[in-house]
């Protein structure tokens, strides 16, 4: 089973997002095998946006970033990377689809109140960035004969 990483920013903390939030990946049948708060560091923000370090933007996103405390979530189902940005939405709240967490709780592109790992690469990346092996769970989840037929997770 694939794994991808899910980051409450600062705004959706500040907001009281948390639990809406983790309610809608559990719905859509997915299993928390990681979840934490935490403050992020400029180590692990430097390493994160990389791609965005000669971009204007880049000091405030980190700021930004430190702002609050986030919460970070590894989420683990059948191509779940592609089934998490869907719930996700896309980038610019105020273009995001009606019911997708940033389609019914955001309007900004940048405060945007979640990120979802977009590939396999970013996951695995930022779930070494985040996650400790010891903070990482396998499990047996009771509903995964209810979420996935047998084929499909054998």
């Amino acid at each position: 089973m694939q794994k991808t990483v899910v980051l409450v920013k600062p705004d959706g903390i500040q907001r009281g997002l948390v639990g809406e939030i983790m309610s809608r990946f559990e719905k859509k049948g997915l299993k928390l095998v990681g979840l934490k708060m935490l403050v992020l560091t400029d180590d692990v923000l430097d390493e994160w946006y990389k791609h965005h370090k000669d971009r204007s933007f880049f000091d405030d996103l980190k700021k930004f970033m430190k702002w609050t405390p986030i919460v970070a979530m590894c989420w683990q189902g059948l191509e779940v990377i592609p089934a998490v940005r869907k719930i996700v939405g896309t980038t610019k709240g105020r273009e995001a689809e009606a019911g997708s967490i940033r389609g019914d709780f955001g309007m900004s592109g940048s405060q945007n109140i979640i990120h979802a790992s977009d590939s396999v690469e970013a996951a695995e990346k930022e779930i070494g960035l985040l996650f400790d092996k010891d903070e990482l769970f396998e499990y047996g989840s009771a509903m995964e004969c209810l979420i996935y037929a047998d084929e499909e997770i054998k």
